[in-house]
């Protein structure tokens, strides 16, 4: 079923699976959406991890502990960056980050992201899991962490634990968004940053891990959007050229 058009051609980018520290994979994401929005690359999704672990910060965020500059799990620093999206702090441990760049929709901001995130609904329930969209209004802005809140942008499982978390910056002709699903993130590391309590039910996914758990989430979720989106996906791993101007970025999005 195809619900969100896209421009010819309907060949779009795949970049495998990268795993990486959070201030390169935010250059990734703000490089990709330039290129797009100057009519230099194709449309393009993309899945990865973090490594070192990290907390993120949304693009207008202004305000954060102290603390979260120090922040030490199992022995290993946690880097601190910011995303070139909006929202508030995201944890990246023990999760899986998607991005998918396209053209940009002439649509209210709700609607784009219903489009888009159809297709992560489709591809979890394929995996058995059963995703509905959030309901919280504006008020999530007065909470430090993304995953307290879950708006109409954000999916919930059936008992209410938001699941994945989406943010999108839109540019002329381009829309950038991505998001975060939980897969084993600690929930005493989540308590500990946020003085919360961690708000999804993590033993959802934990039932399902198995080797190549997250190889076969990215399969199913490509294979979704290739569907739902009525494209071809082409992969293709970055140049040495783009990795070059990727890094030339990086600093932009570390916080120190």
């Amino acid at each position: 079923m195809r619900q969100l058009a896209t421009e010819s051609p309907s060949t779009w980018r795949f970049i495998p699976m990268l795993q990486t520290s959070g201030g390169v994979q935010m250059a990734i994401d703000a490089w990709l959406f330039n290129q797009c929005e100057k009519g230099q690359h194709p449309p393009t999704l993309r899945f990865y991890t973090w490594y070192p672990y990290a907390l993120s910060l949304g693009h207008l965020q202004k305000q954060w502990p102290a603390e979260w500059h120090n922040l030490i799990y199992q022995g290993q620093p946690l880097d601190l960056v910011r995303r070139p999206t909006g929202g508030r702090a995201v944890l990246h441990q023990g999760n899986l980050t998607y991005t998918l760049i396209t053209s940009a929709s002439t649509g209210k901001s709700w609607g784009t992201y219903e489009k888009i995130c159809n297709f992560l609904i489709q591809g979890w329930q394929t995996l058995g899991i059963e995703l509905n969209y959030g309901s919280a209004g504006r008020g999530y802005i007065h909470n430090p962490s993304c995953f307290n809140t879950a708006t109409a942008a954000d999916l919930v499982t059936t008992d209410g634990s938001k699941f994945i978390g989406s943010a999108q910056r839109k540019g002329r002709n381009t829309i950038l968004q991505h998001g975060s699903m939980i897969l084993s993130t600690d929930k005493g590391l989540f308590q500990e940053i946020f003085e919360q309590p961690a708000p999804w039910n993590t033993s959802l996914c934990n039932t399902h891990q198995e080797d190549g758990w997250i190889a076969k989430i990215v399969d199913t979720l490509t294979e979704t959007a290739k569907q739902y989106f009525d494209i071809e996906l082409v992969s293709q791993p970055f140049t040495d050229l783009e990795w070059q101007d990727i890094l030339k970025l990086r600093s932009l999005y570390e916080v120190r």
